[in-house]
């Protein structure tokens, strides 16, 4: 397929076309031709739109689907559709809480799975059975493709074992995945601790939980000299501490959740359980930190994390709900409200360049004979979020129905494309 993209800006910093207005004629998979105008012809697919805008390939660096082990909340198969239709030709698949990727054959399993569309990056657990015990396979994992390690939104309580697992994974030129949360501190919460949590009769999940964790990962990071990535900061605190550790010059990547780039734990008041997550909405300051530190690139990564859940884990009260969102479609849309056109390339380098870099994976560049790898969407354009557009089989997204800023116009990565 020949496909010709009009007019699109080039929002992809490291391209000699940033910022400017070209056509780009894709053919077999390789960009052949940028130019100012490019004539179209009847054979080509052509691309076009007011306020055409195109990037490398996004990534999303945290996403949990659910096989093997609970497919009726999500497969590989419906994950990677939901990616591909919100714009990533990448997933970083993590394992889902009850289902650990803990071997080699569940490594193979995944990657075997993936399609050609949508590229899969499967981290496979720090510890066995994600339980913070005892270090898991991950010499076999690696070579079986694992690009990194993580226990996913389980913390590692155990000091000793974090500081095995940093050396362990530094040894094999790997690095581990943290989620920071106390839970001696959070267990029990429901949401953000502050004046909502306290007028809505909620046990809240202070900002010290993640602040504190956060900090014990560093002091074992200084020590080991390993590398590490934090995938959600969500509080002001934790910005500085992440601040203060890269001007010391240790190996520390973060991440922030779309969503709480976004809302803020007001959100809350009418305690609709898809609002609620982990890491939690925080309180108007901190979102503001958090773009803040995307602008100015304290924060690597923006995140989907995109958690299925099916209606008897969400239609419950507020307490006894678990945590989590569907948001591979609707993440671009939390960046393009959150940012609009203030500072959106450095967003755009959070969801393309910069995952590319923390998993050593060539950056793709917008030029001439290279394999295309693209993203193609709309900063200013409306789009409506409707349960039959949705492509995962699990519901539990507080977007439907409402009116979205930005939309995704497709995606191309190699001899494949997909286009909303």
């Amino acid at each position: 397929m020949t496909i010709l993209i009009k007019q699109a800006l080039v929002l992809a910093s490291n391209s000699v076309h940033f910022n400017k207005k070209v056509d780009i004629l894709v053919e077999a998979g390789k960009i052949v031709e940028i130019k100012k105008s490019i004539a179209t012809k009847p054979h080509y697919k052509t691309i076009e739109a007011d306020g055409l805008c195109v990037s490398a390939g996004w990534i999303d660096f945290q996403a949990a689907f659910c096989e093997p082990a609970y497919e009726h909340k999500e497969t590989i198969e419906s994950g990677l559709k939901a990616a591909a239709r919100g714009g990533f030709v990448g997933v970083c698949m993590h394992g889902y809480n009850q289902f650990a990727i803990n071997n080699k054959a569940t490594i193979e399993y995944i990657l075997n799975k993936a399609d050609k569309l949508v590229n899969v990056y499967p981290f496979g657990s720090v510890t066995q059975k994600t339980e913070g015990k005892d270090i898991s396979e991950m010499y076999d994992m690696k070579l079986a493709g694992a690009s990194g390690f993580s226990d996913y939104k389980n913390p590692i309580m155990h000091s000793g074992v974090m500081l095995r697992a940093l050396q362990y994974a530094n040894g094999i030129n790997s690095f581990v995945v943290a989620h920071c949360n106390d839970t001696q501190i959070s267990h029990g919460g429901q949401m953000n601790e502050g004046n909502t949590s306290t007028s809505l009769g909620l046990k809240g999940m202070p900002a010290i939980a993640e602040e504190l964790m956060l900090e014990r990962n560093i002091f074992l990071l200084e020590y080991t000299g390993a590398k590490i990535h934090i995938p959600t900061i969500t509080s002001a605190g934790s910005i500085e501490l992440v601040k203060k550790a890269k001007s010391k010059g240790l190996n520390i990547t973060v991440g922030v959740a779309a969503i709480n780039l976004l809302l803020d734990d007001s959100v809350l008041k009418e305690f609709d359980t898809n609002y609620k997550v982990d890491p939690p909405l925080r309180t108007k300051k901190d979102v503001e930190a958090l773009r803040k530190a995307v602008e100015n690139g304290i924060i690597d990564v923006i995140v989907s994390d995109h958690f299925p859940q099916d209606i008897e884990c969400k239609d419950l009260e507020f307490d006894l709900a678990d945590f989590g969102i569907i948001n591979l479609q609707t993440a671009f849309n939390c960046v393009a409200e959150s940012f609009k056109e203030k500072s959106i390339e450095a967003a755009i380098n959070a969801l393309s360049i910069n995952p590319r870099k923390i998993l050593n994976l060539p950056v793709p560049e917008i030029k001439e004979d290279e394999d295309a790898c693209l993203t193609l969407f709309n900063l200013n354009q409306k789009n409506i979020f409707i349960e039959k557009d949705n492509e995962s089989k699990s519901k539990n997204s507080p977007f439907f129905g409402k009116e979205l800023q930005g939309k995704v116009i497709g995606i191309i990565n190699g001899s494949k494309s997909l286009f909303n």
